[in-house]
């Protein structure tokens, strides 16, 4: 049995899902859970809808028609127009028209993930239906009804017991009838509400499946050849690893790399899972695999650019030292307000931490940090991570720039630059 995941890059137009089409045709003998991103940027459109529906603006509707019209488009292309599949996406459109014909009264985060899943339940529906009109018999699954989260939105917390127990008891059978396709990136709560599991959690949703049903593999299907050694967006000479032990891709999911979901590893390490990584526009290529043991082979360093951080510096109001009582204090904050630090530092009076800057979320923390510390702050800055590093790399990637905070391991080196 094998798990699929599809990203939002490799169905973001009508090519992209019969390339899907094609790509699931090579494995029409094997038992196929297929896990399905919202298609290109419509997260991203998504979310822009939610902010100006809680804002009450007056693009609500445009932003809207956008993201209707795009999806109606890539169907227009695949079916014919009396295809059941239009009605189907129109209905799932519902979900967002009941939620934003009202004035917004709950929590933002709630609002958004109501909004924001709908991008992974339309994609669903138009993969699903083309599957069938291809033959490769499938059947679409509501996500919500089998991972199951607490009321976490937007970071919710997997319940493995309660999880586990739905997969092993329906999804088996389903899978001796077909091909089953499924949403990454949500969950579903007691009450019935969906939570999202985090930004780019679709690679996290097809390890809780995989695990649970003890897969074969997890294959999460990218625009990259496997994983590179840094983002090809921003440097010209990469280098592919063939294969990497779960230990490393841990520790560069941990620091930022984002071909895969920072969540993702340890299940399936739990589960003795291998994890590959491979282009959807080349399926034969060998790509990359993750796996309990590798040889490494670092001919470069690894290199991990995150854009748009904060490095705020606390102090105590008093003068005194920051002790183990503050960090704690500190420490509790942030994770009340749902903040992941990406770098620290302490000295004796100043306690200096970098992580992303989200809008939604960094005035409200500041604010509450402020009541009980001096604040500093600089907002719009660089996080480089190294690993394996050279000091000629390091020198290259910071000349000319001013490094505001600096860490250096065996292993690892962190710059924080402007």
């Amino acid at each position: 049995m094998l798990v699929f995941k599809f990203g939002g890059a490799s169905v973001k137009d009508a090519e992209g899902i019969i390339n899907l089409g094609k790509v699931v045709a090579k494995y029409k003998s094997e038992q196929l859970l297929i896990v399905v991103s919202a298609m290109g940027k419509t997260t991203n459109a998504l979310e822009k809808l939610t902010k100006a529906y809680v804002d009450q603006t007056d693009d609500i509707a445009v932003i809207y028609e956008d993201v209707k019209q795009y999806h109606y488009d890539i169907l227009a292309k695949l079916f014919e127009p009396t295809h059941p599949v239009f009605n189907d996406v129109a209905n799932t459109f519902v979900e967002i028209d009941w939620m934003i014909e009202d004035e917004p009264h709950d929590d933002y985060d709630f609002i958004y993930d109501q909004i924001v899943s709908v991008g992974e339940l339309v994609s669903t529906r138009i993969v699903t239906a083309y599957l069938n009109k291809e033959g490769l018999k499938s059947q679409w699954l509501d996500v919500r009804g089998y991972i199951h989260t607490d009321n976490t939105y937007r970071e919710g917390a997997v319940q493995w017991d309660k999880t586990c127990e739905s997969i092993k008891q329906d999804i088996p059978a389903l899978l001796d009838k077909g091909i089953v396709v499924t949403q990454g990136f949500l969950g579903g709560t007691s009450e019935n509400f969906t939570t999202t599991l985090g930004r780019e959690g679709s690679d996290y949703t097809a390890s809780i499946f995989a695990a649970c049903l003890g897969a074969e593999s997890v294959t999460t299907w990218k625009d990259v050849p496997g994983i590179l050694n840094a983002d090809p967006k921003l440097f010209e000479d990469t280098t592919k690893f063939d294969e990497l032990s779960y230990t490393e891709a841990i520790e560069m999911t941990y620091y930022g790399a984002s071909v895969i979901h920072p969540k993702t590893i340890k299940p399936l390490q739990n589960a003795k899972i291998s994890l590959l990584v491979k282009p959807f526009n080349d399926p034969d290529a060998t790509g990359t695999v993750i796996k309990e043991t590798a040889t490494h082979i670092f001919k470069k360093p690894v290199i991990i650019i995150k854009q748009n951080q904060v490095l705020l510096s606390l102090s105590t109001k008093d003068y005194s030292f920051i002790s183990e009582d503050h960090l704690s204090d500190i420490f509790g904050r942030f994770a009340k307000n749902h903040i992941k630090v990406n770098m620290m530092q302490t000295s004796a009076l100043s306690f200096s931490v970098c992580f992303d800057y989200k809008e939604d979320k960094f005035p409200k923390f500041l604010t509450n940090i402020s009541a009980n510390y001096k604040v500093k702050y600089n907002t719009g800055l660089t996080l480089i991570t190294l690993r394996h590093y050279a000091e000629n790399t390091l020198k290259n990637l910071t000349e000319g720039k001013t490094v505001l905070l600096e860490q250096i391991s065996r292993n690892t080196a962190q710059v924080v630059i402007k």
